[in-house]
């Protein structure tokens, strides 16, 4: 699962036992060595489903880490993109990989540093560290710095079938980070369980935004030929 340039047991033993930001810090030198970097199988049919949205001048990674989505944004808006993330050490693998071509902001999600300049916002990979009762928040947050129909787009995968092993490997995952929470301090949020569609759609029109979802067929299909995972394009209402 993790290439030979990855973490130890030991060194993911020491991130779980931080908080979300420290644990990042701690993983940042090795986070492109791991599984939980967002794939190119991914960013790929990402970027040609908002190839067919755009084009957008100026485009926002949020909570980048160490820029995966950068390369989406470069190749879909015209100027350079921007990424924003909590962890100065995920930054600073970011500017290592991408140098000059990104513009890399240290700031909470929940309280961006920008005005409404931006007219496409991308995510991967990162509400899982948002508890539901933040999302309102975190939402009205990329409301306040898109312009007047921007989009903010993220891919939402399909959830596990019941009694699949995806679903109670899922479940198991949860309830770990449950306990170890409950047991330890500081926490360290991380709930992939909690983010449902049917939630995400009414959140977000809330915030103020329309909401659309595209399939991504390169990610193949469920066995009723549902997608297993598309992209939700929310647009700010004008």
């Amino acid at each position: 699962m993790f290439a030979p340039e990855g973490p130890t047991v030991r060194e993911l033993a020491v991130q779980a036992l931080s908080s979300v930001e420290h644990g990042y810090d701690l993983l940042a030198p090795r986070f492109d060595h791991t599984p939980f970097r967002t794939p190119r199988s991914v960013l790929a049919p990402v970027t040609r489903a908002l190839h067919g949205l755009g084009p957008f001048e100026r485009g926002l990674d949020l909570c980048c880490g160490t820029g995966a989505g950068l390369g989406v944004l470069r190749q879909v808006c015209r100027a350079r993109p921007v990424g924003v993330d909590i962890s100065a050490g995920m930054l600073t693998a970011g500017r290592a990989a991408h140098g000059s071509d990104a513009d890399l902001v240290r700031a909470d999600a929940l309280a961006l540093p920008f005005g409404p300049v931006f007219d496409l916002v991308v995510s991967f990979g990162a509400f899982g560290h948002f508890l539901p009762r933040q999302r309102p928040a975190l939402f009205a947050q990329v409301h306040s710095v898109l312009k007047p129909g921007g989009r903010f787009a993220f891919p939402i995968p399909a959830p596990a079938r019941p009694g699949s092993r995806g679903y109670f490997a899922m479940l198991a995952f949860d309830g770990a980070m449950r306990v170890r929470n409950a047991l330890w301090r500081p926490p360290f949020v991380m709930y992939y369980r909690g983010f449902r569609l049917g939630d995400v759609r009414g959140e977000l029109a809330g915030a103020g935004f329309d909401v659309a979802l595209h399939a991504l067929p390169e990610l193949g299909e469920r066995r009723d030929g549902s997608p297993r995972c598309r992209l939700l394009v929310a647009t700010r209402r004008r």
